[in-house]
């Protein structure tokens, strides 16, 4: 089997060319949007800003992509949505053209962004759609796009992710908790902290089954929610952070955490005040296990960072 795996060099990307168990399972082609990864060594070439993406998957003909691509500057694409559809929702259609008439699968990544925020219970697969800014606008166009291609897929939604690298709110409260002893943190947001351990882990079996099944593909392809159980706030994240940080000797004190409102730190794009996800029908449909977001915060914790 050959997978290809676009945006190595992405919080997501790199966690699974570090964690090595995609790569066991077939023979694995990454690819970035100059070719070159973090750690020095070289890939293919993705740039999904521009027309070409066929001539890379004609020449490298994967069996499985895996793609973890994305423009994820929220606050950005107000002003560039054009460039955030582009790569966000018309590359995700040419890759579905390709993989429709090669019988290739596509394991796309999208977002908790594609609703509104305004709901009090955790979002099912099915809820009514309704992004508030450009970000979401343009991984909704990716997500339709895939469905419409008639490719075999699995769409899989997370939301609040972080990794011990990259830029993410894990990272940057770290570098904060250690520079003041007081942060504002915004605390009228709610979702799930998901580590990109855990999506890599719960990608794979997902893979496992959709491989060993042929028969089951049917019921398994779709539009799936892949977040921690449980949730909690920006304020309440960055609290669990400082306190895990100071038991594992990351940082000498922990600052005072204070609750503000999303009025009180006013950015260019709306964020849903609601980001909670409902995975049951994911560990359901997979047999896979989605912990609670805190247990992914301890394990991420065990590892370095940076």
């Amino acid at each position: 089997m050959k997978i290809l795996l676009l945006g190595a060099n992405g919080q997501l990307g790199r966690s699974f060319v570090e964690d090595g168990s995609l790569a066991a399972r077939g023979d694995l082609v990454v690819a970035t949007r100059d070719g070159s990864l973090w750690n020095g060594s070289r890939g293919e070439v993705a740039d999904l800003s521009a027309p070409g993406l066929a001539s890379l998957l004609d020449r490298v003909r994967p069996d499985v992509i895996v793609n973890a691509a994305a423009y994820t500057a929220v606050d950005r694409a107000e002003q560039e949505e054009a460039l955030a559809t582009r790569i966000n929702g018309d590359a995700v259609g040419e890759l579905g053209t390709w993989a429709a008439a090669h019988d290739a699968l596509v394991m796309h990544y999208s977002t908790d962004y594609v609703f509104d925020g305004m709901a009090t219970a955790p979002y099912p697969v099915d809820a009514a759609i309704g992004p508030l800014g450009a970000y979401g606008r343009s991984k909704l166009v990716g997500e339709e796009a895939l469905r419409a291609s008639g490719a075999d897929h699995l769409i899989l939604r997370t939301a609040w992710v972080y990794a011990p690298h990259g830029h993410n709110f894990l990272r940057t409260m770290l570098r904060l908790g250690a520079e003041r002893e007081e942060l504002r943190v915004v605390a009228d947001q709610h979702g799930a902290p998901t580590s990109t351990a855990l999506i890599v882990r719960a990608s794979l079996a997902a893979l496992d089954r959709w491989m060993a099944e042929p028969a089951a593909r049917a019921q398994l392809q779709g539009t799936h929610h892949l977040v921690a159980s449980g949730h909690t706030s920006w304020h309440g994240f960055a609290t669990a952070i400082f306190a895990e940080a100071h038991a594992h000797g990351l940082l000498a004190r922990v600052p005072r955490v204070l609750p503000i409102a999303t009025a009180d730190y006013p950015t260019p794009a709306r964020r849903p005040a609601w980001s909670v996800l409902d995975n049951s029908e994911f560990q359901q449909r997979f047999g896979v296990s989605l912990p609670d977001w805190q247990d992914g915060l301890r394990e991420i914790m065990q590892r370095p960072i940076g």
